[in-house]
């Protein structure tokens, strides 16, 4: 009777009626709960169906009967795998090809465990044995090239991608995946065209719209950027997934919809037990944890490595929890060397980072990246502390339930803003931005003519990067050059696009592309703020301000003209401005902003007497004092930690500075 069923279920099987499969197999073990056939295939019935509990139960009982079969345990493991089990999963596959070297799903599908676990060397070899006998797996060459990608091996990935487009064109995911790694390897004309094959195969295709346009904007090339702008304001506001938020906050003037644009892209996490679980710690001294992957020459670091310094460790346990790469930098160590505990995770899945944050008992952990390229924030979905905080990474809310507090002030977050925040909101005075006063700056300054600028002619500058850069800022920029004689405009040199795009972008608009100069990259942070002493006056950008490049003026003695924005992005240099004490060079609107540049240019002792206040307040503002900031951080911490201790939940405050 029962091979009658199992007979009928493979026929049903086999014509695709899984309904029907399914019934009978359930028959046939309902007839015989040993029978390993009918866990099988049941099991992996459920699998497909996406009822991964049910597969795993039944296929667990597969491999306890019939412990040698490789089938079973490969099959468990895909049951695992879905459930996002993964590391049970990699032990399910290794245990089937223990018992057939050659199974090919559980090759397979080993890669793929070890990708989701992020080992990526390991994920790579094992893509590489399956290449080897499948080199026509256009999905193992496109993960490869995720592999690779991960670590920052771009031109590799790019190869992956680039066979895994050869085998299967019409991949619009591959052609996005590929574009990615172009912008990374700044082929910025390369990256449009595989955004926008991939938008012709798949218009919805999740963040392609969004990539494509933050690449443009990175190439200078504005065509049609206001037509794709709209569509992904119209998209977020359905709740579709179109952009990253980083992207976002540089074409979007609303904080409702970079809320709304972040709480989409955060929905990837899903829900798990925290593991935090209401325990009240009472260490002698504070512990936080800084998490990042950019301990490293990167603007986060330059920034916060004096505060790290400065943290009292008679108060304070520091620690930091490290997943990017090791640069080798002079920035590195120093960040390495400010903390008691400096531990690197890149090895480690999320759960297993915040598993060891738990374990450490750390009472704050501090996410210094939020959602930016590299993120990782299953760690703080994971709840491995009482307190989590959003801070410096991301100028904007996170829009999730796991993070408690986010770090600002009250320019960069008005008081009637809250609602577009999840977090609750800590007011630090004067800024949140940190500063490093501590910052070498080379003693030897350039001649203008080492950089290629006039003599005598007035020099704006904007070093933000060229993402930054709008139609609408440089048709002002070009407004300022064309109404101050002999002026120029000084910008990074970026690659072959943003030079030929930029300067077609200012002869089309009557200016001469002599007048736009391109510094060169300078490795040597010294070297670069000694060269800002040449020019007279830095322009900032909207929608999205300067930020550590804003402090790198400051810092080098340049003065900074900002226009405030409506975001918290566009309102970061207002807000060093207002800690620097140079409120003057605020401004409220694009014609208020281009009046004060062209009235500064033609009036020598104005600015002349702006330099010179510059130069005192870098003595004693608050936007140069990083001992200062330093404590009035923690005393936010000290706040967040008393708050918890007494079971409150997170509420919205302000740091007193006088208070002892």
């Amino acid at each position: 009777m029962n091979e009658l069923l199992l007979r009928d279920a493979r026929r049903a099987q086999a014509v695709g009626n899984v309904s029907d499969a399914a019934r009978l197999y359930a028959q046939a073990l309902r007839a015989d709960a040993r029978n390993v056939e009918a866990l099988l295939s049941l099991g992996l019935l459920h699998a497909e169906s996406g009822h991964y509990e049910d597969a795993r139960r039944l296929l667990a009982e597969a491999v306890r009967l019939c412990p040698d079969s490789a089938a079973a345990h490969c099959a468990h493991g895909c049951a695992l795998q879905g459930l996002g089990r993964n590391a049970d999963a990699l032990s399910a596959f290794d245990a089937a090809l223990q018992r057939a070297p050659d199974h090919e799903e559980a090759m397979f599908r080993r890669a793929n465990a070890l990708l989701a676990l992020r080992r990526f060397r390991e994920c790579i070899a094992a893509y590489d044995l399956y290449l080897a006998r499948h080199p026509d797996s256009a999905q193992s060459w496109h993960n490869r090239g995720v592999a690779f990608s991960e670590l920052k091996r771009f031109a590799e990935a790019r190869d992956s991608f680039s066979e895994a487009i050869a085998l299967r064109p019409d991949s619009a995911q591959s052609w996005h995946n590929r574009g990615l790694v172009q912008s990374e390897l700044q082929d910025l004309d390369a990256a449009i065209h595989d955004h926008e094959r991939a938008l012709s195969i798949a218009p919805d295709l999740p963040y392609a719209r969004g990539h494509l346009v933050f690449a443009k904007l990175a190439a200078c090339d504005w065509h049609g950027i206001s037509e794709e702008r709209a569509k992904i304001a119209d998209a977020i506001d359905a709740g579709l997934p179109v952009i990253v938020p980083f992207g976002n906050i540089m074409i979007s003037e609303s904080p409702a919809a970079q809320r709304q644009c972040t709480q989409i892209w955060m929905g990837r996490h899903r829900a798990t037990a925290p593991l935090w679980r209401g325990e009240r710690y009472n260490h002698g001294r504070i512990r936080i944890a800084y998490v990042s992957g950019d301990f490293r020459i990167h603007p986060v670091s330059i920034l916060m490595a004096g505060a790290f310094e400065h943290h009292d460790k008679s108060r304070f346990e520091t620690i930091a929890i490290s997943y990017g790469p090791d640069d080798g930098s002079t920035l590195r160590s120093r960040a390495a060397g400010a903390f008691e505990h400096f531990i690197d995770v890149r090895g480690k899945s999320d759960f297993d980072t915040a598993r060891l944050l738990r374990e450490m008992e750390a009472d704050i952990v501090i996410d210094l990246m939020g959602p930016t390229a590299g993120c990782r924030n299953g760690i703080f979905a994971a709840r491995p502390a009482p307190v989590q905080v959003n801070y410096l990474g991301y100028p904007g809310t996170m829009a999730c339930g796991f993070m408690d507090y986010i770090l600002a002030d009250r320019i960069v977050i008005r008081a009637d803003e809250e609602r577009h925040y999840s977090e609750k909101i800590v007011y630090l005075p004067h800024t949140y931005l940190p500063g490093d006063d501590a910052r070498a700056i080379s003693s030897i300054t350039p001649s203008r003519a080492d950089a290629e600028l006039p003599e005598h002619g007035f020099v704006f500058c904007s070093f933000n990067n060229t993402y930054k850069f709008t139609p609408e800022i440089f048709a002002t920029w070009m407004r300022i050059l064309t109404a101050v004689e002999g002026s120029v405009l000084w910008l990074p040199e970026s690659n072959g696009p943003v030079r030929r795009n930029l300067v077609r972008e200012a002869e089309a608009r009557g200016v001469a592309g002599e007048r736009i100069v391109f510094a060169p990259f300078v490795d040597d942070p010294a070297a670069h703020l000694a060269r800002l002493r040449l020019a007279d006056l830095f322009l900032d950008t909207l929608p999205c301000n300067a930020h550590t490049t804003a402090s790198d003026a400051l810092s080098a003695g340049l003065p900074v003209l900002t226009c405030k924005g409506t975001t918290f992005a566009g309102r970061v240099a207002a807000s060093l401005l207002h800690a620097a004490e140079l409120d003057e060079l605020v401004t409220d609107s694009l014609p208020a902003y281009e009046a004060k540049a062209i009235s500064l240019a033609r009036d020598p002792a104005a600015l002349v007497a702006i330099k010179a206040k510059l130069a005192h307040n870098r003595r004693a503002a608050p936007a140069f004092d990083t001992a200062r900031f330093t404590r009035n951080l923690e005393r936010a911490f000290e706040e967040m930690r008393a708050r918890a201790l007494r079971g409150e939940t997170p509420q919205s405050f302000a740091v007193d500075e006088s208070a002892s």
